[in-house]
């Protein structure tokens, strides 16, 4: 007598329940891979490179919008002179970018 498992199958091979979840994984994480991971991993390394290249006298913009001139950078600190005789102190990894240049 036919068992009414192997029947339904059709009689061949049976298929490999572990395929059928392995290539949609993997799938899964090449795409969780090129569309968030990789860009994110570009933004952090183009980011690290702008601080590492500011310098005295640089305008540059914080993420909280002010715009300011580069007093004296420290390993942690950056002083912006904001207006004249206006100075704060920011932290390094609060800066989002370089300033557009005065004209």
């Amino acid at each position: 007598m036919v068992s009414w498992a192997y029947a339904a199958n059709g009689g061949g091979a049976e298929t490999s329940p572990m395929w059928s979840f392995v290539v949609p994984m993997v799938l899964m994480v090449g795409i969780f891979y090129f569309l968030l991971i990789r860009p994110q991993q570009k933004k952090a390394k183009e980011h690290k490179a702008l601080l590492d290249n500011m310098k005295r006298g640089d305008r540059i913009i914080t993420n909280g919008g002010i715009i300011g001139t580069i007093i004296s950078l420290d390993d942690q600190i950056v002083s912006l002179e904001v207006a004249d005789k206006v100075k704060i102190e920011v932290g390094r990894p609060y800066i989002a970018g370089f300033a557009p240049k005065k004209t």
